[in-house]
């Protein structure tokens, strides 16, 4: 299944694609309005006939699929390219960092620039969204507490993350930083989560070009290993790091401009597409 989140004139509503529509939730599951769906529910969300849902108007606008999010987990410098470009040798351990929630976004949202910003970086990410509680999970069990996966792309003020004195949490939060989806697919959709190719294009020129395969710590390892520091919980989201080609790997760096136009896409789940603009603040 693909669920999503409309928007309308009352707000974000829970929605389903089927066939390449997308059907209402917020009647039949009103629980959805306000958080993501639990492995629980997905059983019962499955057995409505599609002629039970109202079918939402083709032109309707697509908001991050998922609501209620508890935390947003980043895991740095896990793609094996992506650190030879930075120069670092390969982690030992998974490197962990959280996003602030506030700057989650739709998948065809404006790139807001903050106002002090001089480097905003992008990097292409595949979600993983957990749908059952979990610490010290197994790796043999973790994927049990995976609901899904969509895009997601970890921007980034490169400025704030190095230069501005303590952890990089300042240059991974503001808002518009963590847009998600076009939609969730729930784990039956993905065959292997290793074996998916990905892209990110800047004004139509590609930037990053590259596949799970080349994880570091794979999914089932980044769930196992973050559950031994915090427990995880239905919708939080681990974005589990990025492929060669970000703007701080260039020759010399590049970095996003007012007007840029930044697309990202993923096997299997879709395409994101943000216009960059300046802070209105």
């Amino acid at each position: 299944m693909k669920f999503v989140r409309y928007r309308s004139a009352t707000g974000e509503e829970p929605g389903l694609i089927l066939d390449d529509e997308v059907f209402d939730l917020s009647g039949s599951f009103s629980a959805l309005n306000l958080r993501a769906p639990t492995l629980d529910e997905i059983e019962a969300i499955a057995a409505i006939p599609a002629k039970a849902l109202s079918k939402v108007p083709k032109a309707v606008v697509l908001g991050p699929p998922l609501r209620g999010i508890g935390k947003i987990i980043g895991v740095g410098l896990n793609y094996r390219d992506h650190a030879d470009e930075t120069g670092l040798p390969m982690p030992k351990e998974p490197t962990l960092f959280l996003k602030a929630t506030s700057a989650l976004c739709g998948p065809t949202d404006d790139l807001v620039m903050p106002r002090e910003a001089t480097s905003v970086d992008w990097e292409v990410e595949l979600g993983v969204v957990i749908g059952k509680p979990g610490v010290y999970v197994a790796e043999r069990e973790a994927l049990d507490h995976v609901l899904g996966y969509c895009i997601g792309i970890d921007f980034s003020e490169r400025d704030f993350q190095f230069n501005r004195g303590g952890q990089g949490f300042k240059g991974k939060s503001a808002d518009t930083f963590a847009p998600l989806g076009p939609f969730l697919a729930t784990r039956d959709e993905i065959a292997d989560p290793q074996k998916l190719s990905m892209r990110l294009s800047v004004n139509g020129a590609t930037k990053q070009s590259g596949s799970t395969s080349d994880m570091i710590f794979s999914v089932t390892e980044l769930v196992s290993y973050i559950s031994r520091f915090m427990s995880l919980q239905p919708g939080d989201v681990i974005l589990t790091g990025t492929p060669a080609g970000v703007g701080l790997g260039q020759k010399p760096p590049t970095y996003l401009h007012p007007g840029d136009l930044v697309t990202a896409s993923i096997d299997g789940l879709g395409e994101q597409t943000h216009k960059v603009v300046a802070s209105a603040c």
